[in-house]
């Protein structure tokens, strides 16, 4: 937990209290490939922070998946939507590696806000780094080519091309695998 703690360190001092109370929150899942953790068309009452291994989030579309986004060690992972809203979610997350995950609930994270309000505040700097990268995406995607939005990727997350199947990544990329094989040729 040691891990969690220096990255939200990062964010704000942490108190010896709100340490304790965030230790007693927390459990450990350790899943397996293949593994789904939060399922379309229900709520999602979780919060993960990825100790080790590597998560994608997807949804169906005409009966085909489509990648959405890949998360890695020290990322935090949720249907964000369904998580803040308390809403049935339209997404799913699913380990793509053997993987263990530190986990709180909704209702214990927002026990956390009411007696600690100060972590509050790192929850508003994550909430902004979701919402940028968001972003980032979405511009890309709108004003960038296959071509950029590959090289891109590999040049932010080289290790994604040894770690993800070439599907997921086209489906993330919005394009065919066969369009991802002849960008990787340099046919493109």
């Amino acid at each position: 937990m040691e891990k969690l703690f220096l990255m939200l360190g990062q964010l704000l001092p942490l108190s010896a209290e709100l340490r304790e109370d965030l230790s007693e929150k927390l459990y450990v899942r350790k899943v397996k490939k293949g593994d789904i953790l939060v399922s379309e068309g229900k709520v999602c009452n979780q919060l993960f922070f990825i100790r080790k291994g590597f998560l994608r989030r997807f949804h169906y579309q005409n009966g085909k998946e489509i990648t959405s986004w890949f998360g890695f060690e020290n990322d935090f992972a949720t249907s964000i939507y369904s998580f803040v809203s308390q809403k049935t979610g339209y997404e799913n997350i699913e380990a793509i590696e053997d993987s263990a995950l530190y986990v709180i609930n909704y209702d214990d994270l927002n026990n956390i806000y009411h007696e600690h309000p100060e972590f509050n505040y790192a929850g508003r700097l994550l909430t902004e780094k979701y919402y940028i990268d968001l972003m980032e995406r979405t511009l890309s995607l709108q004003f960038q080519s296959a071509k950029e939005n590959y090289h891109q990727l590999v040049a932010t997350h080289p290790h994604l091309l040894k770690r993800a199947s070439l599907g997921h990544i086209a489906s993330y990329l919005g394009i065919s695998q066969e369009t991802l094989s002849r960008i990787r040729a340099k046919k493109i």
